[in-house]
This record gives structure tokens, C-alpha cells and sequence, in this order.
């Protein structure tokens, strides 16, 4: 007869295997798609059959996902450190919050504003997601001393305008405050020739002045902050590719290493042409 121990055992690894089943995560995902879906069709005025039919499925989805997320947490190996993982917190936080009635209740619509935190499951079960979003989120201390920049740029230029351009169009160019609006605005390229071609009808060469911010602001920092996030993603590819060895128990050679089999190769064919040539001399 099985002991409890092993029947649970029994049952963790049937789990783990719906957990790690391709077809069941595919499933998973177009729940939340469904969940997302629904959340949309609810915006609109609808009969009263098919708003039953939207609680029947928000009902269905509510308790898939507490059956999706116990399965995981029944699967893993590790249960004390299951909420050590800030993903495994944040999906049991959604659903449970999740769990707040949708009618007949106070708390009706805090319940329909939670339920649209549902996509964000779609970041933890796809990894791509997870690493970009942690990516963005690892970028942001650098990406400080980016926008720092960018304001010290901003003010300069609002400064300048505020002075020169004051008179043309204090609409525009009033004080400081306008004027950084102003130029945030020509930054996004909205109506800026407009803006542009008033101030030359009194500045001719004031041109040069928005063509440089222009550059500065939209070309420049835009290609700095594209640059940080890039490479923080790289690092955190890399990160999870070391992690994926770490789990199927294989390493991934380092630089040094291959340097020091290429050289091995190479010291061995000397090796082998020093031999033949001297079998040939013979």
C-alpha cells in the first residue's frame, strides 16, 4: 500500500508534469487573452443574457486561475521558497484578489478594476516578457542620470526661448514653465514647424535653435536610453541562460576556457605535423 508521503509524491509529479506540459501553458494563456477580451466586452451596453454570460465566464476564469496557481504551488519542489519568487507572489496576489465579488457588492467595482490586472499574468508565464519588464525595471537607476540630463538640456533651451521669444508669443514662451511645455511639445513633433516658422519671421536663424534641441532631445537621448536598456537586457539573457544550465546541471565554457582549448588544438596539429614531417624525413 502507498504511504501518504508517496501518494503525494505521486500526485507532485503528476502536477509537475501539467505544469511543464506545453499545451497546458498554451491554455493558461488564452484564458488571460479570454479575461482581457471579457474585461473589454464589458464596457460596452449589453443584454441581460449575454451579461450573465460574462459573469458565468468571469466566474470560470476566477476559479481556473486559483486551480492553475495551486497546481504550481502543489508542483514545486521547493514549497517554503515557492513565494520567495516575486512572480509566484504577484500571480497569487492577482488571484486572490481576484476573488472579490463583481456584483451585488461594495466592493463591486474594485473588483472589476482588479480584474484587469489579469494580462499582467501574461509577463510572468511568458519568460521573454519577464525579461524585458525586469530589464526595464533594472535600467531605470541608470536611465535617472539620463532624464537628469535631459532636464538641465530642457531648462537651458526653455530658458533661452522664454528670453528671445517672449515677445513674439507669450502664449507660448511666457516664462520658464510655458516654455518647457513649449519645447516638449516640439519634441514630440507636434505642429513644431508652426511653432518654428513664427519666431523666424522675427529671428530668421532661430531655425538653428530648434533643429538642435530637436537633435539633442529626439536623436541623441533617445539612442542613450535605447542603449542602456539593450544592454541590461543582454545581461539578463545572459543571466537566464546561466540559470538554465545551472538547472539541467551543464555549464557554458567562458571566454578563457575556449582560449585555452583553441590553444590546446593548436599546440596538438603542431604536434601531429611535427611528427609527420619527421616520419617523411625518415
Amino acid at each position: 500500500m502507498l504511504t501518504n508521503s508517496s501518494r503525494f509524491e505521486t500526485i507532485q509529479t503528476k502536477f509537475e508534469q501539467i505544469k511543464s506540459n506545453k499545451a497546458f501553458e498554451i491554455f493558461v494563456i488564452s484564458v488571460i487573452v479570454a479575461s482581457a477580451l471579457l474585461i473589454g466586452v464589458k464596457t460596452y451596453p449589453l443584454p441581460q443574457s449575454v451579461h450573465q454570460l460574462t459573469l458565468i465566464m468571469d466566474y470560470f476564469i476566477t476559479i481556473f486561475f486559483l486551480i492553475e496557481i495551486t497546481i504550481r504551488f502543489i508542483a514545486d519542489t521547493n514549497k517554503k521558497r515557492f513565494f520567495h519568487n516575486f512572480w509566484n507572489c504577484f500571480d497569487s496576489l492577482i488571484v486572490l484578489i481576484s476573488l472579490v465579488p463583481v456584483d451585488n457588492s461594495d466592493m463591486a467595482v474594485v473588483g472589476r478594476l482588479i480584474r484587469v490586472f489579469r494580462v499582467l499574468r501574461m509577463v510572468s508565464i511568458i519568460p521573454e516578457l519577464r525579461i524585458l519588464l525586469t530589464s526595464l525595471v533594472k535600467a531605470l537607476p541608470q536611465l535617472g542620470y539620463v532624464m537628469l540630463l535631459m532636464f538641465i538640456i530642457f531648462y537651458i533651451y526653455a530658458a533661452i526661448g522664454s528670453t528671445l521669444f517672449h515677445a513674439i508669443n507669450p502664449v507660448l514662451w511666457g516664462d520658464i514653465t510655458i516654455a518647457l511645455l513649449t519645447l516638449f511639445r516640439v519634441m514630440t513633433f507636434e505642429d513644431w514647424t508652426d511653432v518654428m516658422y513664427e519666431t523666424m519671421e522675427v529671428y530668421p536663424l532661430s531655425w538653428i535653435y530648434y533643429l538642435t534641441f530637436i537633435f539633442l532631445s529626439a536623436f541623441a537621448f533617445l539612442n542613450m536610453v535605447i542603449g542602456i536598456v539593450v544592454s541590461v537586457m543582454e545581461q539578463e539573457h545572459e543571466k537566464a541562460r546561466a540559470e538554465k544550465h545551472a538547472e539541467e546541471g551543464t555549464t557554458e565554457p567562458t571566454m578563457s576556457e575556449l582560449k585555452q582549448e583553441i590553444q590546446a588544438l593548436k599546440s596538438l596539429i603542431q604536434n601531429n605535423m611535427q611528427v609527420s614531417n619527421n616520419s617523411k624525413s625518415d
